[in-house]
């Protein structure tokens, strides 16, 4: 595997590659550009070779790739009757909403956070309770106090773990608390753990039922291949749903919606990432390393006025840009148009996130470091211009 190579991805559909505006880089989108498995492609090739595209049901080996990866991974049994299908997260979460909540009920998320959450809530009459992440020295952690309190008049907590944009694993610790805060306040967690296999050395994810059978009754967690092994397009996603009832309703709703029926492709890719994968995923984290530690020293030496939230995990890291005295859509405009590097907009995420923007280091160090060059440049003429506050 080349992980230098860097594959040409306009004109092919690339929603990250899309952008009208000319030369410039896209470090936004949270997929890759590194080519996948070449496990995942043979797969893909064989399905398609094959020349019948019908339609597709779970056979018992996808069943057995997923309870063994989480085994592998986590140290965890989880059974078979707990997975559920679904075309990605955010379409679950959607589901689930539809049937755990009432219209104005409160749905808890912790900002800055994925924004599809604040829709989502919307969508289904509830509303958005935010439990604002801490933010000191470089640092998230959790408002406890604020959680407890919020929990009282909420429905649900929206868990992102590890979190996105900041980079967070919790800890064991913290998750403990949160399920203690849930069970005294009857508040059901559904838990993102789309980013849980992209852990750096040094830390680890816990999913949020392990070694807590109080919590499975009131929990869901949600997990796919799709980030972990850059399958997004492949559409399967899964999501663990320990409470029968619960379940059997998500199902019944997932069935009316005419959402059953898995993509062909994905079922093939999602039993070749999680059977012959685990190499490759090595590898990644490896460059993933090498690639952030590059922006980090980058930063450091050349651009004081820029600081990066040193993410624990995610192919993903929170720059805090508080230093160049802008905000929202102004600062996204400077990086665009001055240093032509797209990044996802941190306001997006939050009105925490106004004077943050989020980078992806998932592509060859080569455009890493182009990217960081560009901003340069377009810091070094902002500072001659004195409008820098130091």
């Amino acid at each position: 595997m080349n992980w230098n190579d860097c594959i040409e991805r306009t004109n092919t559909h690339s929603v990250k590659w899309s952008f009208p505006q000319g030369d410039v880089i896209p470090m936004c989108i949270a997929d890759m550009d590194f080519q996948v498995s070449s496990a995942i492609v043979e797969a893909l090739n064989k399905k398609a070779r094959h020349g019948i595209y019908g339609y597709t049901t779970f056979s018992d080996r996808y069943f057995e790739s997923i309870m063994s990866w989480w085994k592998r991974r986590f140290q965890m049994d989880i059974k078979k009757e707990w997975i559920s299908f679904s075309p990605g997260i955010i379409p679950g979460i959607n589901v689930l909403l539809s049937v755990l909540t009432e219209p104005g009920d409160g749905v808890i998320i912790q900002d800055p956070v994925y924004y599809p959450f604040y829709s989502t809530i919307e969508n289904h009459g509830c509303s958005v309770v935010k439990n604002t992440l801490l933010y000191k020295d470089g640092v998230y952690s959790i408002d406890f106090d604020d959680l407890e309190a919020k929990a009282s008049r909420s429905k649900i907590l929206i868990l992102c773990s590890p979190h996105n944009p900041v980079g967070r694993v919790w800890t064991d610790e913290e998750l403990t608390k949160i399920g203690d805060i849930a069970k005294r306040h009857d508040l059901w967690i559904i838990s993102d753990e789309m980013h849980g296999d992209l852990v750096y050395e040094g830390f680890e994810h816990i999913p949020l039922f392990k070694g807590d059978e109080s919590l499975l009754k009131r929990s869901i967690v949600c997990a796919a291949p799709s980030k972990t092994f850059n399958i997004a397009g492949l559409q399967t996603s899964i999501l663990l749903i320990p409470n029968e009832e619960v379940r059997e309703k998500y199902q019944d709703k997932l069935t009316g919606f005419g959402l059953m029926r898995p993509n062909v492709f994905g079922i093939e890719g999602t039993i070749a990432a999680y059977e012959e994968g685990e190499p490759w995923l090595n590898e990644l984290m490896m460059v993933l390393e090498e690639n952030k530690q590059y922006v980090e020293n980058y930063l450091g030496q050349h651009l004081p006025e820029l600081r990066a939230t040193q993410p624990q995990a995610t192919h993903l890291i929170w720059i805090d840009c508080t230093g160049l005295d802008m905000q929202g859509e102004e600062l996204c405009r400077f990086f665009l148009e001055k240093a032509r590097v797209k990044f996802d907009e941190g306001f997006k995420f939050g009105e925490s996130g106004q004077s943050f923007v989020r980078m992806n280091i998932a592509c060859p160090k080569e455009r890493v470091d182009l990217a960081l060059r560009r901003m340069h440049e377009a810091i070094l003429e902002h500072r001659v211009k004195g409008k820098i506050v130091k």
